[in-house]
């Protein structure tokens, strides 16, 4: 049996590797040379510390469309929605979750020297800019971003310096793994956020059960129930919050009841979040071939049940109008 991690000391273990706060600099991931840079479309960029990442709005049969980002970073730049949209990528070199689906190695994830850098948000916005046709969206990703959520206010500094606040949309992931963001950000960084509007956020559930959470990410069980109560924290904080939830379960017992329970918390978040929140299906990438074992086989298969189940839920809550309304039109009722 997997032996759960120690998350509070796993994770600030790793902030510490990979935040310079006297320099404000941040620890990012070179691609090259890795098993993630034979699946990139695209070669590597920004000397190698940086990617293109193609979102597209079109999912494979029988799975719900993926309007993340693209719709809200199309919205904030005022231009009209297509069905993909082109981002620059940056990866911070840590992540505290060891989830066996993860398309990003594990040398990626943990601080290696060898393939990772410092830099400061104006030296990733310069690479950004020196790049020909670069994207007027850029992703903080990972890892985990929110292990160093100074990140955050760090580059929306540097886009104001450079006069990008309004030509660029930023849009930042999170594991739902910690409430750093509370803990670190001070008041100047929390009102930075707060008032810079091409900014969108992600938190993904791994998982829709304390199985499957603890089965995909390998952490305790209990930290199921924190992803909640991180999540509805960032709804009250008023940013443009979204949600993913990965559906890989080793068993498919009871996934009915399963599945209509974690939809029930989630309207505990609010009764429209559910209308926020996509399911990601999850896909063999090169880093991930090497970890699958015959319970991730199954746990593919389930995915596929879980998400009907999950569609027919939503059916039975909302009305085919609140079902096939744009992602960033579903407003947040507050009556929690």
């Amino acid at each position: 049996m997997v032996k759960s991690i120690n998350m509070e000391h796993c994770s600030e273990d790793l902030r510490r590797k990979a935040v310079d706060l006297s320099q404000e600099k941040i620890l990012i991931s070179n691609f090259h040379g890795t098993e993630q840079e034979s699946d990139l479309t695209e070669p590597a960029n920004c000397n190698g510390y940086g990617r293109i990442r193609h979102f597209k709005l079109f999912t494979s049969e029988g799975w719900p469309q993926n309007p993340l980002p693209i719709e809200p970073a199309y919205k904030a730049l005022g231009l009209p929605v297509t069905p993909m949209i082109r981002t620059q990528l940056f990866q911070i070199a840590i992540c505290n979750w060891r989830c066996w689906y993860c398309f990003v190695p594990d040398d990626l994830r943990s601080a290696a020297p060898n393939h990772s850098r410092w830099f400061s948000a104006f030296e990733l916005i310069n690479l950004y800019l020196q790049e020909p046709n670069h994207p007027r969206v850029i992703v903080l990703s990972g890892g985990q971003p929110d292990l160093v959520p100074e990140w955050i206010p760090w580059m929306m500094s540097a886009l104001r310096l450079r006069g990008l606040e309004h030509k660029t949309y930023l849009w930042s992931d999170d594991n739902l793994s910690t409430d750093f963001f509370w803990r670190f950000l001070n008041n100047n960084q929390l009102g930075t956020i707060q008032s810079f509007r091409n900014y969108g956020k992600v938190g993904c559930f791994k998982g829709f059960d304390q199985e499957s959470f603890s089965f995909n990410t390998t952490a305790d069980p209990s930290l199921f129930y924190k992803q909640f109560e991180l999540m509805k924290r960032f709804v009250n904080f008023g940013i443009d919050i979204y949600a993913y939830v990965t559906l890989t379960t080793p068993s498919a017992d009871s996934i009915e009841q399963k599945v209509r329970i974690f939809v029930d918390k989630l309207q505990e978040i609010d009764v429209n979040f559910p209308l926020r929140t996509i399911p990601l299906e999850i896909k063999v990438f090169t880093p991930i071939q090497s970890r699958i074992k015959f319970a991730n086989k199954i746990a593919l298969e389930n995915q596929q049940i879980a998400v009907r189940v999950w569609q027919d839920e939503l059916r039975n809550r909302y009305s085919k109008i609140e079902l096939t309304k744009p992602i960033t039109e579903v407003l947040f009722q507050k009556k929690n």
